[in-house]
């Protein structure tokens, strides 16, 4: 016969008014809502994207508004209007205004493959495309000279960071999934000719070959990229000598 759990029985009380004492401070805590409700990442992912794009909205409404005051408060103000001048013929090489032209589309995607067989010496981690695959092909373009580009639905100016976390890339705030569009507005040939010389992008196809990354370029007779909406101010600069 089993002896009685002495020890418990004497314990029980205390374990049940430590209990009730936890229940009582979570629903203090909580005050009717759900502790849990916000902790996902990508729930907090989702929210912050939003919450960025909203911002930007915001944003550009407000530099309407004052862009419009100011062309009201001076009119005929000669320093005004050379400014204004100035500054309409630095937008398009500092990306604050869209343009329209031909140009080269670039799209890169992870490997649809299953990581359970792979090849000796390939891992996981090789089926996806990372931030300097998607940097090699941005600086691939600038080299060949483009005029404007654009990634994925945000333009892009050539102090634009390109950041990835793990399989998304976060850009000006915004988070996004693979696959990755670069488009560049130039001359084609050229910036076909800068892709297919460039290093990174050719070991980058090498991989395409090997595991089956999506890389794929087509050409636009004509593309519409809108303005750059970020800083064009730089917050630190280093001169390389």
């Amino acid at each position: 016969m089993r002896k009685p759990a002495t020890g418990w029985r004497a314990a029980a009380p205390l374990v049940f008014a430590l209990a009730g004492l936890l229940f009582t401070i979570s629903f203090q805590t909580a005050r009717g809502t759900d502790l849990r409700s916000d902790r996902g990442l990508p729930g907090l992912i989702d929210a912050s994207t939003r919450n960025v794009a909203a911002k930007q909205a915001q944003l550009d409404g407000l530099q309407r508004q004052i862009d419009a005051l100011t062309a009201k408060a001076a009119p005929g103000d000669n320093t005004v209007d050379l400014l204004t001048e100035a500054a309409a013929k630095l937008a398009p090489i500092s990306g604050t205004r869209g343009v329209e032209g031909p140009a080269v589309k670039v799209t890169l995607d992870d490997a649809k493959r299953s990581s359970a067989n792979l090849p000796s010496g390939v891992t996981a981690d090789d089926l996806v495309v990372h931030q300097q695959d998607v940097q090699a092909v941005v600086n691939a373009l600038w080299r060949g000279g483009a005029e404007a580009m654009m990634i994925q639905d945000q333009r892009v100016i050539a102090t634009s960071a390109v950041r990835c976390v793990g399989s998304t890339l976060i850009l000006q705030g915004r988070v996004y999934s693979p696959p990755f569009v670069v488009t560049a507005i130039g001359k084609v040939p050229d910036l076909l000719s800068a892709l297919e010389r460039d290093e990174k992008v050719t070991i980058y196809r090498e991989w395409v070959d090997a595991v089956g990354l999506g890389y794929d370029v087509t050409t636009l007779a004509k593309a519409s990229l809108p303005a750059y909406s970020g800083s064009v101010s730089l917050s630190q600069a280093r001169v390389i000598r």
